[in-house]
């Protein structure tokens, strides 16, 4: 321990020792019992104080989605129905993202909270966009490159004369070239085309021969289908590649001003993310109540598969190390996706986790 430390350690023995010095002079200058219209006036008190917490409005926030709801979120409409976030002191709206996208919706501050992903954040803090990762709603990728079984295609080399149907972002070229790499193949012979929201399993069948998929979601499916599929996962051949997908996000200034509203939400967060790792089968009835129109059976299905890997082998849900976050930013600063190195430290916190 160094100088300063045992400063700082003698002074904060001192300082408990005056406290409690004091305390029991306290008591001994007035050691009558209290009288009965006393005692009476401090029950008063204390019923008083109960009920302004309890009258204390909820504060009401917004949690936009990545996407439609699936068992991703299952943790937040869990935090919610389960009066998590009410136990916080919150009133919590999750809604879908606009045509702007889930990002731009919180980092203008037009909603306060959001589910992202490390690889539009990065990007984002790149560009001076002030997101922050709040956790990691699953500890380790779980997405890869899927095809039909009697395609084939069960390794990178076999991306050679295969189309691929994305959604046009740079960054999925760049991961099938660095998968291919490692094969020593030529993404030249890929043919890369943009499918958009188009539907997988319609996709394969027509337009396509692969694409990259959540097996949590579009995987369990295929098994439900009965539908057989090979899969390359990302985290097979790089582990730069294991990175959070998805997270919960807010802004800058959220964390600055209002960081008690930020610690209750992710408090409650993690609390419903607990839930449905220790009880999968409620959680997924949870989901299928709030969102009626999702297929019942693939929810169960995908929450039965999901649940054990949103903690997985992390300490607690959500937490997040800064060697994942730097791993990603240098990968996908050395296939020229970013302009600048990332100041990953400012990317994500584990501040507001719960102990």
């Amino acid at each position: 321990m160094n100088q300063n430390k045992t400063v700082q350690a003698s002074w904060r023995i001192i300082t408990a020792m005056l406290v409690f010095v004091l305390a029991l002079a306290g008591c001994g200058a007035n050691n009558a019992p209290a009288s009965d219209e006393q005692q009476e006036q401090h029950e008063q008190q204390e019923q008083g104080q109960e009920q302004e917490g309890a009258d204390k409005p909820l504060e009401k926030v917004q949690v936009v989605l990545d996407w439609t709801p699936n068992t991703n979120h299952t943790g937040l409409y869990v935090a919610r129905d389960k009066g998590f976030f009410k136990e916080q002191g919150l009133d919590v709206e999750i809604i879908q993202p606009g045509q702007s996208g889930a990002d731009q919706m919180v980092a203008t501050g037009n909603v306060q909270f959001g589910v992202s992903y490390q690889e539009s954040i990065t990007m984002a803090r790149i560009a001076d966009v002030p997101l922050v990762s709040l956790a990691a709603v699953i500890q380790h990728n779980t997405s890869g490159f899927a095809s039909p079984l009697e395609k084939g295609i069960d390794s990178p080399e076999k991306f050679e004369g295969k189309t691929y149907g994305g959604w046009g972002a740079p960054v999925e070229e760049a991961v099938i070239q660095s998968l291919m790499q490692e094969k020593n193949a030529d993404i030249s012979k890929v043919n890369i085309i943009s499918i958009g929201d188009g539907d997988f399993f319609t996709a394969v069948k027509r337009d396509i021969d692969f694409a990259w998929i959540y097996y949590a979601w579009t995987g369990v499916e295929a098994e439900l289908r009965g539908e057989k599929i090979n899969m390359v996962y990302l985290t097979d051949y790089s582990d730069k590649l294991d990175y959070y997908t998805p997270v919960l996000t807010t802004n800058e200034t959220m964390i600055a001003e209002k960081p008690e509203i930020v610690k209750s939400f992710t408090a409650a967060a993690a609390k419903g993310y607990q839930y449905a790792i220790e009880n999968p089968e409620d959680a997924a009835e949870i989901l299928i109540k709030a969102e009626p129109d999702l297929n019942p059976e693939l929810v169960r299905a995908s929450q039965k598969w999901l649940s054990p890997k949103y903690q997985d082998d992390a300490p607690r849900w959500g937490e997040q190390k800064l060697s994942v976050w730097e791993n990603y930013a240098d990968w996908m600063f050395e296939h020229k996706l970013l302009e600048k190195e990332l100041e990953a430290e400012k990317a994500f916190t584990n501040e507001f986790l719960p102990e």
